[in-house]
């Protein structure tokens, strides 16, 4: 699973980094980013639910482009 977040839609509600720390976290400015866009399986359950609840849908699941 790749995931990436929408600088232009993140509001720094933080309710990412609240569900899944391991894989997201808050500029100094105060909006997330993903640490790294390749998740870990043991953090994709974690992730989706994150994709989910974020308010302004700001992440989603990266596709991989094909070759």
């Amino acid at each position: 699973m790749r995931v990436s977040v929408d600088d232009q839609r993140c509001r720094g509600h933080g309710v990412c980094v609240t569900l899944c720390p391991e894989v997201f976290t808050l500029t100094d400015d105060g909006y997330a980013v993903a640490i790294s866009s390749d998740v870990p399986a043991e953090f994709e359950a974690a992730t989706q639910e994150a994709i989910e609840c974020c308010p302004e849908q700001a992440i989603s699941e990266a596709k991989d482009q094909p070759h």
